[in-house]
């Protein structure tokens, strides 16, 4: 089996979730998803996760902790392992994707938006709702990154 890694962040301001707008190949309409991307071969998760978000938004995201860790079965047939964070982005920056051709729009949504709409896959009202429910694991349990050379 092979592990296709990635990061994903939810970002909440008075109750509403910061969500990008995107083409998946699976479907022939846009999905919502949290901002989110695979992890560069030799890049630590912190820094994959702050530069998806930046990348997807163009704001800067500081991650507070780890809501878990998501193993995903994707409809075509792709193991993916996904680390969501919780984080924040600074007050008062309008969210805007560096490339328009990979990111339609950035949003501010609640859950039950997102989940009558169109999520990118079921992950992304997983994180969600343990994030509702509290769940918050300290960053220490990934923040170790070894490189052996």
């Amino acid at each position: 089996m092979t592990w296709n890694v990635t990061v994903a962040a939810i970002v909440e301001r008075a109750g509403r979730f910061l969500v990008v707008e995107e083409m998946d190949p699976g479907y022939p309409w846009p999905v919502w998803n949290q901002p989110a991307g695979h992890v560069d071969p030799g890049e630590a998760l912190f820094d994959a996760v702050v530069r998806e978000v930046r990348e997807e938004t163009g704001l800067a995201f500081t991650p507070e902790s780890l809501v878990g860790v998501y193993q995903l079965l994707a409809r075509s047939g792709r193991d993916y392992c996904r680390f969501c964070f919780a984080g924040t982005v600074p007050d008062g920056g309008e969210a805007k994707a560096e490339d328009p051709d990979e990111i339609l729009a950035c949003h501010w949504l609640t859950r039950e938006e997102i989940a009558a709409g169109r999520p990118r896959s079921s992950v992304v009202l997983r994180c969600l709702d343990d994030y509702l429910a509290g769940v918050r694991l300290p960053l220490g349990a990934v923040a170790h990154f070894h490189a052996d050379r």
